[in-house]
């Protein structure tokens, strides 16, 4: 068993909350073509290849079911498609396309383009490249999967 100490999880709360108003904040920069989960589903195919449906709702910690309408408006915008998967003859990969990738660079730009204003306007450069280290730190806890049972204190 592991424990939490009070001040660790306040130090915790803190780094949520900020994590949460940027990406809040990007969110309203976004370019409006995609929906928030369209845009989620493109980017994992983007940054993790091919994948099932199952797959793609573990990632993003739903269910396939919730996922079907996403996989379809996708497939009919031609931003991905469906293959066999070699493996399992009962299941099928999804993999984006040309035109996917597209769209969500477009989707995307916009939420850069103010990051990256707002850092060359807000930080200073030993700050930015504080923030750009903090970055990768901040992705390991995203892929972070607990093990064992945690106990506050």
């Amino acid at each position: 068993m592991r424990t939490i100490s009070a001040s660790l999880k306040r130090d915790a709360r803190l780094v949520r909350q900020a994590a949460t108003a940027l990406a809040a904040r990007t969110r309203v920069e976004r370019g409006g073509v995609l929906s928030l989960n369209q845009t989620a589903v493109l980017g994992r195919l983007a940054t993790h290849g091919a994948m099932t449906p199952g797959e793609m709702a573990g990632q993003l910690r739903t269910q396939p079911q919730s996922l079907t309408r996403t996989f379809a408006a996708l497939e009919s915008f031609g931003h991905i498609r469906r293959t066999p998967d070699p493996t399992d003859g009962r299941q099928y990969l999804l993999m984006i396309t040309p035109a996917g990738s597209k769209a969500l660079r477009e989707e995307m730009a916009p939420r850069d383009a103010w990051l990256a204003y707002a850092m060359a306007t807000v930080l200073a450069p030993d700050e930015r490249d504080l923030l750009l280290a903090a970055s990768a730190l901040l992705q390991r806890l995203a892929d972070f999967e607990p093990g064992g049972a945690v106990v506050e204190r």
